[in-house]
């Protein structure tokens, strides 16, 4: 037996992912006092809730840097470290840059789990930094009593080409590069009863790059661009908009993991998706039955990038996905004008 499959890591903290996320009402409160006013430099700052802060460093070049890190969602160590790596450099990835190098923030319980455990994580994430072509250069750790893990990445972007969670344009198209559902899986995963295969898929899913970020950063019909998790898609579609704009999604075209009626139909529901309802219960219209509520405020790890695309670019657009093997994404909504609501659900 290995020491891989002695120790179950979601066994050994409270909450898992993205699903660890402070609910979007508390989280709104902690940080509404902004103070980046200031910096004529920092081209994105808090003042957006974007993915990573921006800073202008002239001659037309901005240096990213974003950070993030939470529980373990999968009880394996090595997928564990894989899947938080991949989770912190989407970041980057979503505002259109390239990443450069991370570093790794570990909290490990000494007393309580192997230090091999810990090492399994950190060669995890080495493994995705490789796949990115970047280093990782450095990092911090404590001893916790949860075992948390993720990276701070540093990017950069050509200031032209730089992509914000916060710019559509009407009639803009929508799309979503990866499935949801990986907070309801690792609901499953906790509770231990996830199925193998099942896992395999989700956890290849969240593996995996956004790249797809960088390669079309220097589309100009590509207007708005972010990634999503905790919040899930609701909540990150409701920030797209911002005051500006509502949206339509076409429920039949979200792409979600085929298996996922199998667990709700057993009750397996992660938390912060009650929490996440309460926040954008008020802004949405259309969800009638229980499985796009389930589905559309699931808590994403390493989720997909939602994409807001322009007609006239959809061509060229639809090209870099077939490109980068992502062809087959079909649009999952529109941006429309501002209604009274603002997102609105068709069946």
């Amino acid at each position: 037996m290995t020491i891989q499959s002695q120790y179950k890591l979601t066994q050994y903290s409270s909450k898992a992912g993205c699903g660890c996320k402070i609910a979007p009402a508390d989280l709104e409160k902690i940080v509404s006092e902004k103070s980046e006013t200031n910096y004529t430099e920092l081209l994105v700052g808090n003042h957006s809730n974007d993915d990573a802060a921006v800073w202008d460093l002239g001659a037309g070049l901005g240096v990213l840097n974003t950070v993030d890190f939470f529980m373990p969602i999968v009880d394996d160590a090595f997928d564990f470290g894989r899947i938080a790596a991949a989770n912190a450099i989407s970041d980057v990835y979503a505002m259109g840059g390239k990443p450069l190098f991370a570093n790794a923030l570990l909290g490990w319980p000494m007393e309580i789990l192997p230090v091999d455990l810990a090492k399994e994580v950190l060669r995890g994430a080495r493994e995705i930094c490789k796949q990115a072509h970047i280093p990782l250069a450095g990092g911090h750790s404590i001893d916790s009593k949860e075992p948390l893990f993720g990276l701070s990445v540093t990017g950069s972007v050509r200031t032209e080409f730089l992509k914000r969670n916060n710019t559509p344009q009407e009639g803009d198209y929508l799309f979503l590069s990866k499935p949801l559902g990986t907070g309801i899986m690792g609901t499953a995963i906790k509770r231990g009863l996830a199925k193998e295969e099942h896992v395999k898929s989700v956890v290849e899913s969240m593996c995996t790059l956004n790249v797809i970020g960088e390669t079309i950063s220097e589309m100009s019909g590509v207007n708005a661009l972010t990634d999503i998790t905790g919040f899930g898609l609701l909540g990150h579609l409701i920030e797209m908009c911002g005051t500006h704009f509502s949206a339509e999604l076409y429920w039949e075209n979200i792409p979600r993991f085929a298996f996922l009626e199998e667990y709700l139909q057993q009750n397996i529901i992660p938390d912060n998706t009650y929490k996440n309802w309460n926040a954008w219960e008020n802004k949405v219209e259309g969800i009638t039955e229980m499985l796009p509520f389930q589905i559309l405020n699931d808590p994403q790890t390493s989720g997909g990038l939602l994409i807001a695309v322009s007609e006239h670019a959809l061509e060229a657009f639809t090209g870099k996905l077939k490109f980068n093997q992502l062809d087959g994404i079909l649009p999952i909504g529109r941006i429309i004008p501002k209604k009274e609501k603002t997102v609105y659900l068709c069946r």
